[in-house]
Formats: structure tokens, C-alpha cells, sequence
């Protein structure tokens, strides 16, 4: 399986569990999401831990998450940054964007 859910409470944690985050894959993890959304979801963090590249199409499928969420006053963070990862959030300045943590409890807990 490419994304494992996990529920803490009300807060659905998706683990991407993939080293290269592509077009192939960015479709299906929007419907993921979209679909934790439509089932309530308020909360939602997403683990990028395993990820050592993501392309555009799939950080647009974050930002446009994102944008949904928050348009319903929920919020989506993110969790572990690889470094060429890291380093396409400075460049596309998409750190503003996403407030991004060290380790899942920490994201978890930051909705508190």
C-alpha cells in the first residue's frame, strides 16, 4: 500500500509510504484525502518521512488539500523532511505554506 491511515482521537494522520512521491501517485493520494475530508476529517497530518523525492504535481495535490481544509477551518500538517525534500520546500517557498514537524507526535500534538 502506497498511503497507510492512522486516527489519534480526531486527527487522521496519512503516512505516505513511498521514496518517490510522482504524478503516478498524486492523483490517487488527492482522492485519499479528499475522501478524509468528506468523512469529517478537521485535522489531518500527512508523514513525508519516507519520501526522498516529491514533484510538483504531488505538492499540488497537498496545497490543494490544503486549500480545502482550511476553507472548512480545519488545517493539514506535515511531518519529516528529507533533505532534496527540504530543499523543494525552500525553493518553491512552500515552508511558508505548511507548518511541518520533526516527528508525527509532535504534528499530532500541535493540534491540541
Amino acid at each position: 500500500m502506497d498511503f497507510t491511515k492512522e486516527k489519534y482521537d480526531d486527527i487522521i494522520v496519512e503516512i505516505v509510504n513511498l521514496t518517490r512521491a510522482t504524478l503516478k501517485e498524486a492523483e490517487e493520494f488527492k482522492l485519499t484525502l479528499a475522501q478524509d475530508i468528506e468523512e469529517g476529517a478537521r485535522k489531518i497530518v500527512v508523514d513525508i518521512r519516507q519520501c526522498e523525492f516529491i514533484d510538483s504535481t504531488f505538492l499540488g495535490s497537498l496545497v490543494v488539500t490544503l486549500k480545502k481544509i482550511t476553507a472548512l477551518g480545519g488545517d493539514l500538517k506535515l511531518v519529516g523532511f528529507q533533505p532534496a525534500v527540504h530543499s523543494m520546500f525552500e525553493l518553491t517557498r512552500m515552508y511558508r505554506v505548511f507548518e511541518a514537524f520533526s516527528t508525527k507526535e509532535e504534528a499530532v500534538s500541535s493540534f491540541s
